[in-house]
């Protein structure tokens, strides 16, 4: 942190609490060479995740989106909220790790698979006949092939 009096880049941290709100963490610090003691406040930076669709329009990320579209795949197997929440978590929290902050829906559509998968088969078969607009009965059936030789 650069000194507001001599410029000098570097200082020391004296005190730090957080502010009344809670939002925001107070420091006072102190320059290592001219000894002049300041404030600063440090805040998180919240950048939204921004989500691109097939036609190139973008929205921010929807949480409940996601969960209420595996929701519609899970709809009569034995599949537990809980575990529809603990995938939707783990896929939003890949998504916020990532440096990009724009992400594609195919993106998305891939992840939601990839946890279906391992959840139910039928709900995987589902979201992807969905997902992947299966146009006949041979590119669904190519799909179930697919998931029967990965068991094998």
């Amino acid at each position: 942190m650069r000194c507001p009096y001599c410029s000098y880049e570097e200082s020391k941290v004296v005190d730090s609490r957080p502010t009344d709100e809670g939002e925001k963490i107070r420091r006072r610090r102190e320059c290592m060479t001219c000894q002049k003691r300041f404030t600063t406040y440090e805040i998180i930076e919240n950048v939204p995740l921004i989500v691109v669709k097939k036609d190139k329009s973008r929205e921010t990320f929807d949480r409940n989106k996601l969960i209420n579209g595996m929701w519609k795949s899970c709809e009569k197997r034995q599949v537990p909220l809980d575990v529809i929440e603990k995938a939707a978590d783990e896929i939003e929290n890949h998504l916020q790790n990532s440096i990009d902050r724009e992400v594609a829906t195919t993106h998305i559509g891939e992840l939601v698979m990839e946890k279906l998968k391992n959840i139910d088969e039928v709900a995987y078969v589902r979201f992807a006949s969905v997902y992947r607009q299966f146009k006949d009965i041979n590119t669904f059936m190519n799909e179930l092939e697919q998931l029967l030789n990965e068991r094998m």
